[in-house]
């Protein structure tokens, strides 16, 4: 949804804002053309290939424009500390495009996804100490059960951490995404051979699940969203794009919080979507992952 993330961010010349997931640079390229002449974009993302990709994207086309262009490989949880770095106590807008990004995705090696058989890796920061085989092969049953559960929205996850620790038993470690697949895909059979999901892999939640909790995924949006009312400048904006429910309903509790009067305290934000802006089926057509996207913004006080 780029053309509702500009709009709603409501960028212009001179102003500061915050790319907080990168990615491939798209987002960022139109919030430069906002913000022309004089403004200055600060670009994050956690995954050094993103950042390598967006910077040599990004910099000529904010040379020309005359817009200055920070880009950092930083988890936007860590966004304070970026912004006392670099010497900026405030920003005018921020956006937020969650998960997974198409890049990594499609870069099989990543683990991201059981399309490619892959080492079962899923860090978007490749320095991280944590993968998804350690959580696969290291969590006692029950802890699996409910962090695929949990994070997953599995509702056969005892099912699957049971069928995961038999495997284990059987052959030491799971080790790749594909091996990690048929456990789950198994496990979920009907006694007469079908699976009981619909539509979806049946290893989609227990994949979801585990790239949550190795990337801390909901801890580092609690962590940014606790930073907004300090860091958005009077009249900034936040657009944050979720693609599954957790994601929403931490944004959905923040914006809550924070546009209602409390007894100690005015509200802080307006909100600016009542309700969560979806795709167009357009743009569902050209980039099906866009059909779970929800957009929602706000304005700082």
């Amino acid at each position: 949804m780029p053309a509702e993330s500009l709009e709603l961010l409501s960028l212009s010349p001179g102003k500061t804002a915050v790319d907080a997931t990168l990615g491939g640079g798209g987002h960022a390229e139109l919030m430069i053309e906002a913000l022309s002449p004089g403004g200055r974009l600060i670009g994050l993302d956690m995954d050094a290939e993103a950042v390598a990709w967006s910077r040599r994207r990004l910099e000529p086309r904010a040379a020309a424009a005359g817009v200055a262009l920070d880009v950092l490989q930083r988890n936007f949880a860590e966004l304070g500390e970026v912004l006392d770095e670099l010497g900026t106590s405030r920003v005018d807008a921020l956006l937020a495009d969650l998960g997974v990004s198409y890049h990594q995705l499609s870069t099989g090696e990543r683990g991201f996804s059981f399309q490619v058989d892959a080492p079962l890796d899923m860090r978007m920061d490749a320095t991280s100490p944590l993968t998804a085989a350690d959580l696969v092969n290291r969590l006692p049953e029950k802890e699996l059960a409910d962090l695929i559960f949990r994070y997953g929205g599995e509702h056969k996850s005892r099912r699957v951490a049971r069928a995961i620790v038999a495997e284990r038993g059987r052959r030491g470690r799971i080790e790749t995404t594909a091996e990690l697949a048929r456990v789950v895909a198994r496990a979920l059979r009907s006694p007469k051979g079908r699976y009981e999901r619909g539509r979806i892999h049946p290893a989609t939640r227990t994949f979801q699940a585990l790239r949550i909790a190795v990337n801390r995924e909901l801890e580092s949006l609690e962590a940014l969203l606790a930073l907004l009312p300090e860091r958005l400048s009077s009249g900034g904006r936040m657009v944050v794009i979720s693609f599954h429910s957790l994601e929403d309903a931490q944004v959905k509790h923040f914006l809550r919080e924070y546009s209602q009067r409390a007894e100690t305290r005015l509200p802080t934000f307006r909100v600016l979507t009542s309700k969560p802006l979806r795709a167009s089926s357009d743009e569902i057509a050209a980039n099906p992952r866009a059909r779970s996207a929800k957009l929602r913004a706000a304005e700082r006080l």
